[in-house]
């Protein structure tokens, strides 16, 4: 990855955006790690904020800058990129992973048994943060002839992803909408796709499951795959596409860390 790489990574004080800064981080990149969750304002009694991923990219050789951003909130977003037009005047890669899938118990069941209160939260909070955290980005993208990673989840095998409407539904946004940026993006050489990660050890995941559980990915995992995308001169042929990220693992070669 070339020296000076300029990275946003939404949602990353824990989970697969942590993990992914942390690669970036560890590549050398001017991560943004963006999040609600900072320490002088907690969310969630889960562990992590943004200076903490800041912090721990740094010791991995990067330069982490924490922002606290609400990502439903459109004017926070647009502050978030502004400075990083003042500060760098370009983009280099955008990871839009911000999503609250967790703020309800999550457990699916007939639609109608479902609390509305998930649109938010997967919806508001996911497919939309994705697509305002594009908008505002593209202009700065479209300067360094940039990517645009989304995080979501494909299962083409299932009719209803994880039995539950509101998630199958901001999973299949988050693939489409994928599609959409590239096919604006391409014609000005900007890279567009959706990674698809597996089953994954998020601090969520952990603290309901354990740490013990064969067959899990790290959160590191995705990041290797999102700096393998970030450092091929030919990841344009996966424009549009949501991609998993075993299927990135065994094209590019990299592994997980355990």
């Amino acid at each position: 990855m070339a020296d000076g790489t300029v990275a946003v990574v939404t949602g990353a004080a824990r989970g697969i955006g942590r993990g992914i800064a942390l690669v970036l981080g560890e590549a050398g990149a001017t991560v943004y790690v963006t999040d609600r969750e900072s320490r002088d304002r907690r969310h969630s009694a889960l562990p992590g904020t943004v200076e903490d991923t800041a912090e721990q990219l740094e010791e991995r050789g990067g330069r982490g800058i924490p922002v606290r951003v609400d990502h439903t909130d459109d004017r926070a977003v647009e502050a978030l990129f502004a400075r990083v037009r003042d500060e760098h005047g370009g983009l280099d890669l955008l990871v839009a992973n911000a999503f609250d899938g967790n703020a309800l118990p999550f457990a699916g069941g007939p639609f109608w048994t479902l609390p509305l209160d998930h649109w938010r939260n997967m919806i508001d909070a996911g497919v939309r943060s994705h697509l305002v955290s594009a908008w505002h980005a593209a202009p700065l993208l479209i300067e360094r002839k940039g990517m645009v990673v989304l995080t979501g989840y494909a299962d083409p095998s299932a009719e209803v992803i994880a039995g539950h409407l509101f998630y199958d539904l901001a999973m299949t946004c988050v693939s489409r909408l994928a599609r959409s940026l590239a096919h604006d993006l391409r014609p000005h050489g900007v890279t567009a796709l959706a990674v698809s990660p597996g089953f994954t050890r998020t601090e969520a995941i952990v603290a309901e499951l354990g740490d013990d559980l064969p067959g899990t990915d790290s959160v590191e995992f995705p990041g290797r795959a999102v700096r393998a995308l970030l450092e091929d001169p030919e990841a344009g042929r996966h424009a549009g596409r949501t991609v998993p990220v075993a299927d990135l693992a065994g094209e590019y070669g990299f592994t997980d860390i355990r």
